[in-house]
């Protein structure tokens, strides 16, 4: 309808402004179609991506792999900012074992270490085996209150999401995500989807946790806590592989406990242990965390040391001598005895490493039980780093 004079409308301009405001409907409905495609789009693409996440630490052989990749992939899959991890250590046993497996802590400045629960930084409440299962935290970022979780926070953090990972209603940890984005963690915010990767984030823990201790129970001596010949015979092959590739000289001691069948036959079999548990310990206080101690059996230990020559080497082994012999080994308040030790030291330096691993080892390892044989046979409680015949 048209308007006519009087202002009424016609037919016609009535189909033409139904017309114009179904193309408008239209439209909008294009653009909510396309808006809801694109979202649908972006979703798959971080489901996609999360999947491969989750592959990716269900696969990690050991615990450096599965930290490394939580810090480096979860960041950018889910678009944070800041992403940290507390594990609770009450008697440092995760830290005292990784660190024995070579682990280097300061790779991962996000990984938080704490003693207890209430050190995760946030309220649990009071909690035992009735206490529902703690659900996320999420909220804007204070800068006091989550010190703890955020110890080093980017610039314009502004809301946190603290996720306690759990296994078997046991509170192992959190995973801590933050964002630059005031909206992107509120109370009203649904949880599942963290939760979800927070349980698969705090299996992969335990497991690997678990199979590092049991690896860490496989290389170690159980009677004197370090390790054992199975541990530096693979550790051997690893630092003439690198000495031959970064050219620095690595040196070897063989260190035995003088007449030791004299100390069990006088303080019993328990009264051995104890010389053998301190005479550790004497040794071990004079390395370097990169050096390695092992017990290969009996009385015998074994050092390696890491970037050394055989003068220094040498120097250290007299520092371990002096050290074992300058005191005696009280076993009780009424029993003390005075130990000594001898020491083979045997250098392997740039360009002696050529040639099959495991063959350069076995001779470098004879030539400083060569050099041990002779400090026996010299006097004992002596130091030898080279042959007669080299100092002749």
């Amino acid at each position: 309808m048209t308007q006519t004079a009087t202002g009424k409308f016609t037919p016609q301009t009535d189909h033409a402004a139904r017309a114009i405001d179904l193309a408008a409907e239209n439209q909008a409905l294009r653009a909510r179609m396309a808006y809801l495609l694109e979202q649908a789009e972006r979703n798959h693409s971080i489901m996609t991506r999360h999947q491969a996440f989750d592959l990716d630490i269900v696969s990690a052989a050991n615990f450096p792999e599965l930290i490394g990749t939580i810090f480096r992939v979860l960041p950018v899959i889910s678009e944070l900012d800041s992403v940290t991890l507390t594990l609770i250590d009450e008697d440092a046993d995760i830290r005292t074992v990784m660190a024995k497996l070579d682990v280097v802590f300061e790779d991962f400045p996000e990984l938080i270490f704490v003693e207890t629960l209430d050190g995760l930084g946030f309220d649990l409440g009071q909690r035992n085996a009735y206490t529902p299962t703690p659900k996320p935290l999420l909220g804007m970022y204070d800068a006091q209150r989550h010190a703890t979780p955020f110890p080093q926070p980017p610039a314009g953090l502004q809301s946190v999401a603290l996720v306690p990972l759990l296994r078997n209603k046991r509170i192992i940890g959190s995973l801590n995500l933050g964002s630059c984005d005031p909206t992107r963690f509120t109370p009203s915010l649904g949880t599942d989807f963290i939760e979800h990767m927070a349980s698969i984030i705090a299996i992969c823990l335990e497991n690997v946790i678990s199979n590092e201790m049991l690896k860490y129970i496989g290389l170690t001596d159980s009677l004197t806590g370090v390790y054992n010949r199975r541990y530096i015979d693979r550790r051997l092959l690893e630092e003439i592989a690198r000495a031959r590739r970064q050219q620095y000289p690595i040196s070897f001691m063989y260190i035995d406990i003088d007449h030791f069948k004299r100390v069990n036959d006088t303080v019993g079999h328990g009264g051995g242990d104890d010389v053998l548990r301190e005479v550790a310990s004497r040794i071990k206080n004079e390395l370097r965390t990169s050096d390695a101690l092992a017990r290969f059996g009996g009385e015998e230990f074994v050092v390696l040391l890491i970037d050394a020559n055989l003068e220094s080497a040498a120097f250290v082994a007299e520092r371990i001598r002096a050290s074992v012999a300058g005191s005696m080994i009280a076993l009780s308040q009424e029993l003390q005895l005075s130990v000594t030790v001898s020491i083979g030291v045997a250098c392997l330096n740039p360009g002696e490493a050529e040639g099959d691993p495991a063959a350069v080892a076995r001779a470098w390892v004879a030539h400083a039980d060569s050099l041990l044989y002779v400090a026996k046979e010299t006097g004992r409680n002596r130091v030898v780093s080279r042959d007669p015949v080299e100092q002749a």
